[in-house]
């Protein structure tokens, strides 16, 4: 039997081994990393803002 069809059967198998996720889990951990990826924009947005006021400040 080749290496090709030995990884294919092999692989084929562990697959069958995986737990896959409900729905509900995957629907809920995609709304985690939306809030958060939005929370995190929001927060590093207000910085570059308050340092870009605070240059602007001190060069004048």
């Amino acid at each position: 039997m080749s290496k090709v069809v030995q990884f294919f059967r092999e692989s084929g198998s562990e697959l069958k081994k995986v737990v896959w996720p409900s729905r509900d889990d995957v629907v809920s951990s995609v709304i985690a990393v939306v809030v958060s990826t939005f929370l995190i924009a929001v927060v590093l947005g207000l910085l570059d803002w308050g340092f870009t006021e605070a240059f602007r400040a001190i060069m004048r």
